[in-house]
């Protein structure tokens, strides 16, 4: 006990000298329309004092005027900072920038149990449990019960397949006892089984989960794939790091083999679809390609529903290849009646959503890109968010046509897509041109469905942002001592070779280093890949008595 007041003695009394050495420190500042960035900068330059703090929270932006003759460093950080959430720390040199946290993030959560049932009184086994509008949920046990960290006040949201979905608001800690109902509606669906074939849900003896075309062009993406992330129960859908366009990984009940593929198989109006990618690591220079797939290049305003199978139930209907599961895609077909034309447009941004977080105040030494060298007389001012990426955009405009007798219906679209990722020069255009036609011959004893795809693609500069060896990763390592600006022209003018050639910074004796300047300006440099993709037409006849 006394060892431990001795040392408590000691850490107050250090914190209280260091505060009081910042009290004593003068810098006297008188400025004018400045921002507090400039600010800090000054303290720095006139004292041996450093200061640590995220830009994403602290806003050094704000425009402020000091007028400090005594130049107490407490004095100068409590008028600069009055009136908003930011609080500061000394420790020894540094001075330690935060925010306070507000009354809504300070209210503490607590475990909340209870129990889901039918309207037998049975347990439901891997109900969803979840808190509406937050990323938090779970799923119940074999006997129905679940454990979940709540909030009071919260929304929880309980759902499961071929029951209607409850919500309940959180009242306290006590136990909940929560009945689904059957719902009725979903046990009278039609769903498409092999082949096109629709068969009632109710009569199949394996599961099946339909996604209808709303859940897909709600929030709509380059890849739809990526639209049915949390629509599917037991599906892991894990989106390409290779920017807009990129390939899906799509996992059903966990990966089955450590080596082999782990992917569904996708079937199109019955017929299969191999679905590879001739992408590969884009490596430390960006000399490999990565790739999209084929099932990215479909409009998912053709889409007219998704079937889900599971492992055993789609082996049984298309053979090993489906070991993994299918995924059974219904495109759209024509109507009897007048003309239909729709349009709809979207369009979308996206911004880096996580950046790791850098020090700013050492540069880099002669001939390495690590920064941890000799402070810097001026801080760096280069940021990745704003210097490196930029704002992606998707934009997407689609038009369908319908028409048709009583003996034949048609369905025309056209779609196209302009999408440019957050990394510069990643950029993806798509063009669709769908036809569908279906006739009843014969007294309608033959019905004859065609259907033709023609698509073109063109991708530029997508890498494998996901791995470690890319080149996104030199624009997180630039030397804090070095400028940006120059290497962002990727190409300049030979007057002797009269050509535009590759610039090297390393050998005009702007770095110390190739590699990594290397990446960023093989990242800046044009790289564009053309597709000219068009599925085989194909026929289905159905026979009919």
């Amino acid at each position: 006990m006394r060892i431990s007041i001795v040392l408590l003695f000691m850490a107050v009394f250090q914190l209280s000298a260091n505060n009081g050495y910042a009290q004593r420190t003068g810098v006297p500042i008188s400025v004018s329309n400045v921002t507090i960035e400039q600010v800090l900068n000054k303290i720095e330059e006139s004292s041996d004092y450093v200061f640590l703090y995220n830009d994403k929270t602290i806003n050094t932006d704000r425009i402020v005027s000091v007028n400090n003759k005594s130049g107490k460093i407490t004095e100068i950080l409590d008028h600069i900072f009055r009136g908003t959430n930011v609080v500061y720390t000394v420790v020894d040199k540094q001075i330690i920038l935060s925010t306070k946290k507000n009354d809504q993030q300070a209210t503490a959560s607590f475990p909340l149990k209870g129990t889901v049932r039918d309207s037998k009184g049975e347990p439901l086994i891997g109900v969803n449990v979840k808190v509406k509008g937050a990323a938090v949920g779970a799923i119940t046990d074999f006997d129905g019960n679940f454990l979940l960290e709540v909030q009071e006040g919260a929304i929880i949201e309980i759902s499961y397949v071929g029951y209607v979905t409850q919500e309940v608001k959180v009242a306290g800690s006590k136990l909940l006892q929560i009945i689904l109902q059957e719902d009725n509606h979903v046990l009278n669906e039609v769903v498409v089984t092999a082949l096109g074939i629709k068969r009632a849900q109710k009569a199949l003896s394996y599961n099946v989960q339909e996604i209808k075309n709303e859940a897909l062009t709600t929030a709509k993406d380059a890849n739809f794939v990526n639209s049915l992330n949390g629509k599917i129960a037991g599906v892991t859908i894990n989106k390409s790091g290779s920017g807009v366009g990129g390939a899906t990984r799509v996992v059903m009940r966990g990966a089955k083999s450590l080596e082999g593929n782990n992917n569904v198989l996708y079937v199109v109006d019955g017929i299969p679809l191999f679905n590879t990618s001739a992408g590969d690591d884009s490596g430390v220079m960006g000399t490999g390609r990565v790739s999209s797939e084929g099932i990215a290049d479909f409009n998912p305003e053709d889409i007219a529903s998704i079937s889900v199978l599971s492992g055993p139930s789609a082996a049984a209907l298309y053979g090993s290849s489906a070991a993994n599961g299918a995924i059974l895609i219904t495109t759209k077909k024509g109507e009897s009646g007048k003309v239909k034309v729709d349009l709809t447009s979207s369009f979308e941004f996206s911004n880096p959503f996580v950046m790791p977080r850098f020090q700013n105040t050492y540069g880099n030494k002669r001939g390495s890109y690590k920064s941890w060298g000799d402070k810097l007389d001026t801080p760096s001012s280069y940021d990745p968010a704003k210097d490196f990426f930029r704002t992606g955009s998707n934009f997407m405009n689609s038009a369908t046509m319908v028409f048709g007798t009583e003996k034949s219906q048609t369905f025309i679209s056209v779609a196209s897509t302009n999408a440019g990722g957050v990394v510069p020069n990643n950029d993806y255009e798509r063009y669709n041109f769908s036809f569908n036609n279906n006739m009843k011959m014969l007294n309608e004893k033959l019905e004859l469905g065609v259907g033709a795809q023609y698509i073109k693609q063109k991708d530029r500069n997508m890498v494998s942002q996901g791995q470690y060896w890319n080149p996104i990763v030199a624009a997180y390592l630039f030397p804090r001592g070095e400028k940006w600006e120059p290497i962002k022209t990727f190409e300049r003018w030979d007057p002797a070779r009269k050509i535009y050639t590759q610039y090297w910074p390393v050998s005009e004796g702007t770095f110390g280093f190739r590699t990594l300047t290397g990446r960023l300006i093989e990242i800046l440099r044009r790289t564009i890949k053309t597709v000219t993709y068009s599925p085989p037409m194909h026929a289905i006849i159905f026979l009919t008595g």
